[in-house]
């Protein structure tokens, strides 16, 4: 029987079974926080806008994205930082939230730092991320007034995402045959890096009472999922794959670059609160051996059975980093020296440090057994 972290109340501190200090890891923790939202230019990617609203910027393509601005309210809740994360969610819904046309009720994945659009498209991984967020500071803050009513908040963006179209406009984020989520509301194929089934297991206890059993076999389904959409050898992932787990080449899209990174990742976070799979343990062991021989320089651009592209990696701190959290799942020979590697990295410099640092963070929190799950609490 898989039992995690929900069941055992008992999270792992990875960096604290190799012998780091307490002391130590949470000064990591801490400068990693600093260096994010209020370091220098070198490192930040948070920046407050006008009295109570703040973005995260994607330093490489000069935009604010749902991806970043879900993340950043995620590393804020599980920091304790609601000052951060009210900023964040205000920004949020004064630029990104839809109120007309066929994605009403879904955010704008792209926006300048003023607030204007580049897109009126949504990305599925921002909707997920900014739900569960908004769960656990509802659970570990209490619920305000609109819009911070955090669960009130959740509970209508899950709604809207696996009911929009029932009306006749638009589509769900999710297929409601097979319940993968999409890359995209209008499309038929999926990313591996946006299954999430550890936080659907958690929508499956606070969402709408009658989506519930949805959200439960969504996290079947997409463990499922994983294990046909990496390689039997390698452990790779696509970046895009077809429901049946081909790889959808769709302009260029069908091998294992910077989406793809945050699998194993992904997978990791799932053992750490929910329990091992062991088809999925066996994934992140492939990914950690395939990765075993290569320096963060030499990482490239792979077609998923491992075949290199003259193309350098985009973010290789944020692929040492996701490498480094698969430890939570992994049982490979190779599991110490990754997070060693991530120990003994520092936070990524210079335009593209955006998601290289969101990965680094996430994977600091998570082995340090900080990334946790906040569940409601009695209050009188």
């Amino acid at each position: 029987m898989r039992e995690g972290a929900l069941a055992k109340g008992m999270y792992r501190n990875v960096f604290a079974e190799l012998g780091y200090a307490e002391e130590e890891i949470d000064a990591r923790l801490q400068e990693a926080w600093e260096g994010l939202f209020e370091g220098n230019e070198h490192t930040r990617i948070y920046y407050p806008a006008g009295d109570d609203m703040g973005y995260l910027l994607d330093t490489g393509n000069l935009d604010v994205r749902t991806e970043g601005m879900s993340y950043g309210m995620m590393m804020a809740v599980q920091m304790d930082r609601r000052d951060v994360f009210d900023r964040i969610w205000k920004w949020t819904r004064t630029y990104m939230y839809m109120t007309e046309g066929e994605n009403a009720g879904y955010f704008a994945w792209s926006c300048l730092p003023d607030g204007r659009r580049n897109s009126n498209g949504p990305a599925p991984d921002g909707e997920e991320y900014f739900a569960m967020a908004l769960f656990f500071a509802s659970h570990r803050w209490g619920d305000r007034e609109p819009p911070f009513d955090y669960g009130a908040q959740a509970r209508e963006l899950l709604r809207t995402c696996l009911h929009k179209g029932e009306d006749g406009v638009g589509q769900p984020m999710w297929d409601p045959g097979n319940k993968l989520i999409k890359f995209i509301p209008n499309c038929d194929f999926s990313d591996p890096s946006y299954h999430l089934p550890h936080f659907y297991e958690l929508f499956a206890l606070w969402a709408d009472p009658d989506d519930r059993k949805f959200w439960k076999e969504a996290a079947a389904a997409s463990r499922d999922y994983l294990t046909i959409a990496c390689h039997p050898v390698t452990g790779l992932a696509p970046e895009y794959a077809h429901y049946d787990g081909r790889p959808n080449d769709e302009r260029g899209y069908g091998h294992f670059f910077s989406d793809s990174y945050r699998v194993a990742a992904n997978i990791g976070l799932d053992a750490e609160w929910f329990g091992i799979d062991e088809r999925l343990r066996a994934i992140v062991n492939r990914i950690q051996a395939f990765f075993a021989d290569k320096e963060p320089a030499d990482y490239r651009r792979y077609t998923i059975a491992g075949e290199p592209f003259d193309e350098p990696a985009l973010h290789p701190v944020g692929l040492l980093a996701t490498n480094a959290m698969a430890s939570l799942a992994a049982d490979s020979p190779h599991a110490r020296s990754c997070v060693e590697r991530l120990w003994n990295t520092p936070l990524r410099q210079g335009d593209r440090r955006y998601y290289d640092n969101c990965l680094y963070f996430f994977a600091m929190l998570a082995l340090s057994g900080r990334y946790r799950i906040w569940m409601p609490q009695a209050r009188s």
